[in-house]
Protein backbone atom coordinates (compact mmCIF):
# COMPACT_ATOMS: atom_id res chain seq x y z
CA UNK A 1 0.00 0.00 0.00
CA UNK A 2 1.33 3.62 -1.03
CA UNK A 3 1.08 5.83 2.34
CA UNK A 4 0.50 9.42 1.64
CA UNK A 5 3.72 11.63 2.44
CA UNK A 6 1.34 13.33 5.16
CA UNK A 7 1.18 10.24 7.29
CA UNK A 8 4.52 8.79 6.72
CA UNK A 9 6.04 12.19 7.91
CA UNK A 10 3.33 12.81 10.97
CA UNK A 11 5.01 14.68 13.80
CA UNK A 12 6.43 12.53 16.27
CA UNK A 13 6.74 14.66 19.42
CA UNK A 14 5.16 18.45 20.27
CA UNK A 15 7.56 20.18 18.39
CA UNK A 16 7.61 19.09 15.31
CA UNK A 17 3.81 19.92 15.14
CA UNK A 18 2.97 22.82 12.95
CA UNK A 19 1.16 26.00 14.31
CA UNK A 20 -1.14 25.39 17.32
CA UNK A 21 1.55 27.99 19.11
CA UNK A 22 -1.78 29.48 21.14
CA UNK A 23 -1.91 25.34 22.58
CA UNK A 24 1.31 23.85 22.54
CA UNK A 25 3.89 26.56 23.24
CA UNK A 26 5.63 25.97 26.50
CA UNK A 27 3.62 27.35 29.55
CA UNK A 28 0.53 26.91 26.96
CA UNK A 29 -2.14 25.08 29.24
CA UNK A 30 -2.67 22.11 26.93
CA UNK A 31 0.96 21.62 26.45
CA UNK A 32 1.49 21.54 30.59
CA UNK A 33 -1.88 18.87 30.76
CA UNK A 34 -0.02 16.67 28.39
CA UNK A 35 3.44 17.14 30.26
CA UNK A 36 1.93 15.62 33.15
CA UNK A 37 0.80 12.86 32.08
CA UNK A 38 -2.68 13.18 33.96
CA UNK A 39 -5.19 13.32 30.42
CA UNK A 40 -8.53 14.18 30.95
CA UNK A 41 -11.52 13.27 28.38
CA UNK A 42 -10.80 16.29 25.93
CA UNK A 43 -12.70 17.77 22.61
CA UNK A 44 -10.44 18.73 19.91
CA UNK A 45 -12.52 21.57 17.60
CA UNK A 46 -10.97 22.88 14.51
CA UNK A 47 -10.55 22.53 10.66
CA UNK A 48 -8.98 19.38 8.91
CA UNK A 49 -5.42 18.78 8.81
CA UNK A 50 -4.21 21.64 12.20
CA UNK A 51 -2.92 18.51 14.40
CA UNK A 52 -5.44 17.13 15.89
CA UNK A 53 -5.13 13.28 15.23
CA UNK A 54 -1.68 13.93 14.92
CA UNK A 55 -1.34 15.13 18.83
CA UNK A 56 -3.74 12.33 20.02
CA UNK A 57 -1.11 9.91 18.84
CA UNK A 58 1.59 11.78 20.60
CA UNK A 59 0.03 12.48 23.63
CA UNK A 60 -1.03 8.29 23.74
CA UNK A 61 2.45 7.67 23.57
CA UNK A 62 3.72 9.84 25.83
CA UNK A 63 1.26 8.85 28.54
CA UNK A 64 1.87 5.07 27.83
CA UNK A 65 -1.46 4.54 26.46
CA UNK A 66 -2.62 2.32 23.84
CA UNK A 67 -4.18 4.26 21.42
CA UNK A 68 -7.64 3.26 19.49
CA UNK A 69 -9.26 4.74 16.71
CA UNK A 70 -12.73 5.43 15.81
CA UNK A 71 -14.63 7.51 13.32
CA UNK A 72 -17.74 8.38 13.81
CA UNK A 73 -19.01 8.16 10.61
CA UNK A 74 -18.80 3.95 10.19
CA UNK A 75 -18.39 3.26 14.07
CA UNK A 76 -20.86 1.84 16.37
CA UNK A 77 -21.53 0.84 20.37
CA UNK A 78 -19.99 -2.60 19.78
CA UNK A 79 -17.04 -1.06 18.28
CA UNK A 80 -17.02 0.88 21.53
CA UNK A 81 -17.78 -2.45 23.43
CA UNK A 82 -15.00 -4.34 21.68
CA UNK A 83 -12.06 -1.42 22.67
CA UNK A 84 -13.63 -1.55 26.47
CA UNK A 85 -13.02 -5.18 26.45
CA UNK A 86 -9.65 -4.73 25.90
CA UNK A 87 -8.88 -3.35 29.17
CA UNK A 88 -8.41 -6.95 30.58
CA UNK A 89 -6.18 -7.41 28.35
CA UNK A 90 -1.90 -6.92 28.22
CA UNK A 91 -3.25 -3.33 26.12
CA UNK A 92 -5.13 -2.13 29.26
CA UNK A 93 -2.52 -2.39 31.37
CA UNK A 94 -1.65 1.42 30.97
CA UNK A 95 -5.06 2.69 30.31
CA UNK A 96 -6.75 3.02 26.42
CA UNK A 97 -6.71 6.67 25.00
CA UNK A 98 -9.79 6.87 22.56
CA UNK A 99 -9.51 8.84 19.30
CA UNK A 100 -13.08 9.26 18.17
CA UNK A 101 -12.71 11.72 14.84
CA UNK A 102 -15.61 13.34 13.71
CA UNK A 103 -17.88 12.81 16.67
CA UNK A 104 -20.44 14.61 15.57
CA UNK A 105 -22.01 11.95 13.45
CA UNK A 106 -22.77 10.05 16.24
CA UNK A 107 -26.19 10.09 17.43
CA UNK A 108 -27.26 10.97 20.89
CA UNK A 109 -27.35 7.15 21.62
CA UNK A 110 -24.29 6.89 20.82
CA UNK A 111 -22.82 9.57 22.50
CA UNK A 112 -24.39 8.06 25.98
CA UNK A 113 -23.24 4.77 24.94
CA UNK A 114 -19.87 6.16 25.37
CA UNK A 115 -20.23 8.69 28.25
CA UNK A 116 -20.88 5.50 30.09
CA UNK A 117 -17.52 4.19 29.45
CA UNK A 118 -15.84 7.72 30.08
CA UNK A 119 -17.53 8.32 33.58
CA UNK A 120 -16.18 5.35 35.10
CA UNK A 121 -12.55 6.08 33.66
CA UNK A 122 -12.51 2.36 31.67
CA UNK A 123 -11.14 4.88 28.71
CA UNK A 124 -9.67 8.55 28.31
CA UNK A 125 -11.81 10.29 25.49
CA UNK A 126 -10.11 12.55 22.71
CA UNK A 127 -13.60 13.46 20.63
CA UNK A 128 -12.53 15.92 17.46
CA UNK A 129 -14.93 17.29 14.96
CA UNK A 130 -14.44 20.40 12.79
CA UNK A 131 -18.17 21.08 13.89
CA UNK A 132 -19.13 23.94 16.94
CA UNK A 133 -19.20 21.02 19.81
CA UNK A 134 -21.35 23.02 21.98
CA UNK A 135 -23.77 22.36 18.75
CA UNK A 136 -22.92 19.12 17.93
CA UNK A 137 -21.51 17.14 20.67
CA UNK A 138 -24.12 15.75 23.98
CA UNK A 139 -23.94 18.06 26.04
CA UNK A 140 -23.26 15.54 29.22
CA UNK A 141 -19.85 14.32 27.93
CA UNK A 142 -19.40 18.60 27.34
CA UNK A 143 -19.37 18.54 30.70
CA UNK A 144 -17.44 15.87 31.85
CA UNK A 145 -14.88 16.99 28.58
CA UNK A 146 -12.36 19.83 28.43
CA UNK A 147 -12.72 21.93 24.63
CA UNK A 148 -9.44 23.18 22.74
CA UNK A 149 -10.42 24.78 19.97
CA UNK A 150 -7.38 23.85 17.33
CA UNK A 151 -6.80 26.89 14.32
CA UNK A 152 -5.84 27.01 10.79
CA UNK A 153 -2.10 26.90 10.48
CA UNK A 154 -0.47 30.50 9.49
CA UNK A 155 1.00 30.30 6.40
CA UNK A 156 4.88 30.16 7.77
CA UNK A 157 4.38 27.52 9.79
CA UNK A 158 2.78 25.52 6.37
CA UNK A 159 5.83 26.65 5.00
CA UNK A 160 8.55 24.86 7.35
CA UNK A 161 6.02 22.09 7.00
CA UNK A 162 6.46 21.83 2.90
CA UNK A 163 10.60 22.43 3.69
CA UNK A 164 10.23 19.34 5.78
CA UNK A 165 8.26 17.55 3.45
CA UNK A 166 10.56 18.28 0.56
CA UNK A 167 13.37 17.13 2.95
CA UNK A 168 12.21 13.86 3.55
CA UNK A 169 11.19 13.12 0.20
CA UNK A 170 14.79 13.40 -0.57
CA UNK A 171 16.14 10.71 1.47
CA UNK A 172 13.27 8.46 0.46
CA UNK A 173 13.91 8.69 -3.27
CA UNK A 174 17.79 9.99 -3.61
CA UNK A 175 16.96 12.66 -5.68
CA UNK A 176 17.24 16.33 -5.30
CA UNK A 177 14.17 17.93 -5.14
CA UNK A 178 13.85 21.98 -5.59
CA UNK A 179 10.98 23.68 -5.35
CA UNK A 180 10.81 27.78 -6.05
CA UNK A 181 10.48 30.34 -3.64
CA UNK A 182 6.77 31.35 -5.16
CA UNK A 183 6.11 27.54 -5.24
CA UNK A 184 6.06 27.40 -1.83
CA UNK A 185 4.63 30.79 -1.47
CA UNK A 186 1.79 29.00 -3.69
CA UNK A 187 1.15 25.98 -1.36
CA UNK A 188 1.06 27.93 1.64
CA UNK A 189 -1.43 29.71 0.73
CA UNK A 190 -3.12 27.61 -1.36
CA UNK A 191 -3.82 25.01 1.34
CA UNK A 192 -5.62 26.93 3.73
CA UNK A 193 -4.49 26.42 6.76
CA UNK A 194 -4.71 22.72 5.90
CA UNK A 195 -1.03 21.14 6.44
CA UNK A 196 -2.12 17.55 5.41
CA UNK A 197 -3.01 19.35 1.81
CA UNK A 198 -0.22 21.08 1.50
CA UNK A 199 2.04 18.27 2.33
CA UNK A 200 0.37 16.16 -0.20
CA UNK A 201 0.32 19.02 -2.94
CA UNK A 202 3.95 18.65 -2.40
CA UNK A 203 4.03 14.73 -3.05
CA UNK A 204 1.73 15.87 -6.06
CA UNK A 205 3.85 18.04 -7.26
CA UNK A 206 7.14 16.38 -7.09
CA UNK A 207 5.81 13.38 -8.86
CA UNK A 208 3.80 15.47 -11.76
CA UNK A 209 7.47 17.10 -12.20
CA UNK A 210 9.99 15.28 -14.60
CA UNK A 211 13.01 14.08 -13.54
CA UNK A 212 16.29 15.43 -15.26
CA UNK A 213 19.79 14.32 -14.24
CA UNK A 214 19.02 13.04 -11.05
CA UNK A 215 16.83 16.14 -10.03
CA UNK A 216 13.13 17.94 -9.86
CA UNK A 217 12.72 21.33 -10.27
CA UNK A 218 9.02 21.99 -9.11
CA UNK A 219 7.40 24.77 -11.07
CA UNK A 220 4.93 27.35 -9.89
CA UNK A 221 2.84 26.66 -12.56
CA UNK A 222 3.09 22.76 -12.00
CA UNK A 223 1.91 23.12 -8.02
CA UNK A 224 -1.14 25.84 -9.87
CA UNK A 225 -2.34 23.41 -11.71
CA UNK A 226 -2.74 21.01 -9.03
CA UNK A 227 -3.98 23.33 -6.31
CA UNK A 228 -6.40 25.40 -8.37
CA UNK A 229 -9.29 25.78 -5.43
CA UNK A 230 -7.71 24.02 -2.51
CA UNK A 231 -7.94 27.51 -0.69
CA UNK A 232 -11.42 27.65 -0.68
CA UNK A 233 -12.58 26.15 2.64
CA UNK A 234 -15.95 26.38 2.41
CA UNK A 235 -18.53 23.84 3.78
CA UNK A 236 -22.02 25.82 3.76
CA UNK A 237 -23.49 23.74 6.52
CA UNK A 238 -20.51 24.13 8.73
CA UNK A 239 -19.17 26.69 10.70
CA UNK A 240 -16.55 27.65 8.13
CA UNK A 241 -19.34 29.10 6.33
CA UNK A 242 -20.91 31.27 8.98
CA UNK A 243 -17.49 32.52 9.99
CA UNK A 244 -17.09 33.89 6.47
CA UNK A 245 -20.33 35.48 6.25
CA UNK A 246 -19.88 36.82 9.52
CA UNK A 247 -16.91 38.28 8.78
CA UNK A 248 -17.97 39.64 5.27
CA UNK A 249 -20.80 41.71 6.91
CA UNK A 250 -18.66 42.97 9.79
CA UNK A 251 -16.42 43.99 7.42
CA UNK A 252 -18.41 46.59 5.67
CA UNK A 253 -19.97 47.08 8.86
CA UNK A 254 -16.68 48.16 9.88
CA UNK A 255 -15.92 50.99 6.91
CA UNK A 256 -12.97 48.58 5.90
CA UNK A 257 -13.47 48.21 1.93
CA UNK A 258 -10.59 46.42 1.89
CA UNK A 259 -11.10 42.95 4.13
CA UNK A 260 -15.28 43.41 2.66
CA UNK A 261 -13.76 42.89 -1.23
CA UNK A 262 -11.56 40.01 0.35
CA UNK A 263 -14.02 37.81 1.99
CA UNK A 264 -16.70 38.72 -0.94
CA UNK A 265 -13.80 36.64 -3.23
CA UNK A 266 -13.48 33.91 -0.88
CA UNK A 267 -17.46 33.65 -1.11
CA UNK A 268 -17.97 33.85 -4.62
CA UNK A 269 -14.40 31.89 -4.95
CA UNK A 270 -17.14 29.34 -3.75
CA UNK A 271 -19.71 30.15 -6.15
CA UNK A 272 -22.02 30.96 -3.29
CA UNK A 273 -23.72 33.85 -5.08
CA UNK A 274 -27.00 34.00 -3.19
CA UNK A 275 -25.64 34.16 0.54
CA UNK A 276 -22.79 36.81 -0.89
CA UNK A 277 -26.37 39.28 -2.32
CA UNK A 278 -28.29 38.48 0.81
CA UNK A 279 -25.38 39.59 3.41
CA UNK A 280 -25.23 42.56 1.38
CA UNK A 281 -28.45 43.57 1.31
CA UNK A 282 -29.22 43.23 4.99
CA UNK A 283 -26.27 45.06 5.43
CA UNK A 284 -27.49 48.23 3.25
CA UNK A 285 -30.41 47.66 5.51
CA UNK A 286 -29.03 47.21 9.05
CA UNK A 287 -25.81 48.90 9.02
CA UNK A 288 -26.02 51.82 6.40
CA UNK A 289 -29.47 52.85 6.84
CA UNK A 290 -31.07 56.15 7.28
CA UNK A 291 -27.62 57.43 7.11
CA UNK A 292 -27.55 57.48 3.14
CA UNK A 293 -31.42 55.48 2.83
CA UNK A 294 -30.77 56.00 -1.23
CA UNK A 295 -28.26 53.01 -0.55
CA UNK A 296 -30.58 50.44 -0.68
CA UNK A 297 -32.13 50.93 -4.13
CA UNK A 298 -28.57 50.85 -5.30
CA UNK A 299 -27.67 47.97 -3.85
CA UNK A 300 -30.88 46.02 -5.02
CA UNK A 301 -30.29 46.86 -8.47
CA UNK A 302 -26.73 45.82 -7.75
CA UNK A 303 -27.93 42.51 -6.42
CA UNK A 304 -30.58 41.93 -9.25
CA UNK A 305 -28.02 42.35 -11.64
CA UNK A 306 -25.35 39.90 -10.31
CA UNK A 307 -28.24 37.04 -10.16
CA UNK A 308 -29.07 38.03 -13.77
CA UNK A 309 -25.76 37.76 -15.45
CA UNK A 310 -24.61 35.20 -12.20
CA UNK A 311 -21.17 34.14 -12.01
CA UNK A 312 -18.46 35.00 -12.69
CA UNK A 313 -19.47 38.63 -14.18
CA UNK A 314 -21.84 39.30 -11.21
CA UNK A 315 -18.39 39.84 -9.23
CA UNK A 316 -18.59 43.23 -11.29
CA UNK A 317 -21.87 44.86 -9.79
CA UNK A 318 -21.24 43.02 -6.68
CA UNK A 319 -17.87 44.54 -6.03
CA UNK A 320 -19.25 48.42 -6.55
CA UNK A 321 -21.91 47.48 -3.79
CA UNK A 322 -19.53 46.19 -1.22
CA UNK A 323 -17.59 48.99 -1.65
CA UNK A 324 -19.86 51.55 -1.93
CA UNK A 325 -21.92 49.68 1.36
CA UNK A 326 -18.55 50.17 3.35
CA UNK A 327 -17.66 53.81 2.19
CA UNK A 328 -21.19 55.21 3.32
CA UNK A 329 -21.64 56.69 6.54
CA UNK A 330 -23.20 54.54 9.00
CA UNK A 331 -26.34 54.22 11.52
CA UNK A 332 -28.33 51.27 12.80
CA UNK A 333 -31.17 53.78 14.77
CA UNK A 334 -34.37 52.18 12.59
CA UNK A 335 -32.66 48.95 13.31
CA UNK A 336 -32.12 49.81 17.02
CA UNK A 337 -35.67 51.33 17.45
CA UNK A 338 -37.44 47.94 15.61
CA UNK A 339 -36.36 45.82 18.12
CA UNK A 340 -36.99 48.37 21.39
CA UNK A 341 -40.38 47.60 19.47
CA UNK A 342 -40.35 44.38 19.18
CA UNK A 343 -39.24 43.53 23.19
CA UNK A 344 -42.05 45.28 24.13
CA UNK A 345 -44.30 43.61 21.72
CA UNK A 346 -42.86 40.07 23.23
CA UNK A 347 -43.36 41.18 26.70
CA UNK A 348 -47.03 41.84 25.99
CA UNK A 349 -46.74 46.15 26.19
CA UNK A 350 -48.99 48.07 24.40
CA UNK A 351 -52.02 46.34 23.46
CA UNK A 352 -55.23 48.07 21.82
CA UNK A 353 -55.01 51.36 19.74
CA UNK A 354 -56.14 54.80 20.46
CA UNK A 355 -59.87 55.75 19.36
CA UNK A 356 -58.61 58.28 16.45
CA UNK A 357 -56.54 55.25 14.58
CA UNK A 358 -59.03 52.69 14.56
CA UNK A 359 -60.91 51.24 11.22
CA UNK A 360 -63.88 51.94 12.66
CA UNK A 361 -67.19 54.77 12.77
CA UNK A 362 -69.29 53.40 15.76
CA UNK A 363 -68.95 53.13 18.93
CA UNK A 364 -70.75 50.89 21.52
CA UNK A 365 -73.20 51.39 24.15
CA UNK A 366 -70.57 51.34 26.96
CA UNK A 367 -68.42 54.57 24.96
CA UNK A 368 -69.82 57.86 26.10
CA UNK A 369 -67.60 59.93 24.71
CA UNK A 370 -68.67 58.86 21.06
CA UNK A 371 -67.07 59.25 17.43
CA UNK A 372 -63.36 58.79 16.34
CA UNK A 373 -61.83 61.78 16.49
CA UNK A 374 -59.16 61.00 13.77
CA UNK A 375 -57.35 64.31 12.88
CA UNK A 376 -55.97 64.60 9.25
CA UNK A 377 -52.66 65.89 9.28
CA UNK A 378 -52.73 67.53 5.94
CA UNK A 379 -55.52 69.72 6.58
CA UNK A 380 -52.70 71.82 8.84
CA UNK A 381 -49.54 74.28 8.33
CA UNK A 382 -46.67 71.83 7.29
CA UNK A 383 -48.94 68.58 7.19
CA UNK A 384 -48.48 68.09 11.02
CA UNK A 385 -50.30 67.81 14.30
CA UNK A 386 -50.68 66.96 17.42
CA UNK A 387 -52.13 63.48 17.79
CA UNK A 388 -51.37 60.37 20.07
CA UNK A 389 -50.36 57.50 18.05
CA UNK A 390 -49.07 55.34 20.81
CA UNK A 391 -51.47 53.02 22.69
CA UNK A 392 -52.33 54.84 26.16
CA UNK A 393 -49.88 52.48 28.02
CA UNK A 394 -46.92 53.07 25.81
CA UNK A 395 -47.39 57.17 25.52
CA UNK A 396 -44.23 58.53 26.32
CA UNK A 397 -42.21 55.94 24.97
CA UNK A 398 -39.02 56.41 22.64
CA UNK A 399 -37.82 53.92 20.42
CA UNK A 400 -36.00 55.97 17.70
CA UNK A 401 -33.35 57.96 18.42
CA UNK A 402 -31.63 59.91 15.12
CA UNK A 403 -28.40 59.26 14.19
CA UNK A 404 -25.57 61.35 14.22
CA UNK A 405 -25.33 61.76 10.35
CA UNK A 406 -26.12 64.36 8.17
CA UNK A 407 -29.45 62.98 6.89
CA UNK A 408 -30.75 61.72 10.53
CA UNK A 409 -29.72 65.42 12.07
CA UNK A 410 -31.72 67.27 9.18
CA UNK A 411 -34.66 65.19 9.59
CA UNK A 412 -34.42 66.16 13.50
CA UNK A 413 -33.94 69.48 13.12
CA UNK A 414 -37.22 69.97 10.64
CA UNK A 415 -39.40 68.36 12.74
CA UNK A 416 -37.91 70.33 15.83
CA UNK A 417 -38.64 73.16 14.19
CA UNK A 418 -41.98 71.94 12.99
CA UNK A 419 -43.05 70.96 16.45
CA UNK A 420 -41.81 73.02 18.49
CA UNK A 421 -44.88 74.89 19.13
CA UNK A 422 -46.93 72.27 19.30
CA UNK A 423 -45.55 69.47 22.01
CA UNK A 424 -47.46 66.36 22.89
Amino acid sequence: MNIPLADRIRPQSLSDIAGQHHLLDEGKPLRNIIMSGNIPNMVFYGPSGVGKTTLASIIAKQTNRTLRKLNGTTATTSDIRNIVSELSGFDGINGILLYLDEIQYFNKKQQQTLLEFIENGSITLIASTTENPYFYVYSAILSRSTVFEFKSVEKDDVKKAVDRAVSVLEKETGEEIVFTDKAVEHIAYACGGDVRKAINAVELSTVSTPLVENKREVSFETVASLTQKSAVKYDREGDEHYDLLSAFQKSMRGSDPDAAIHYLARILAADDLPSACRRLMVCACEDVGLANPQIIPIVKAAVDAAMMVGLPEARIPLADAVVLVALSPKSNSAYLAFDKAMADVKAGKGGGFPRQLQNKHYDGDDVKNKGQFYIYPHDYPNHWTYQQYLPDSLVGTVYYTPGENKNEQAYKAYWDRIKKNNQY
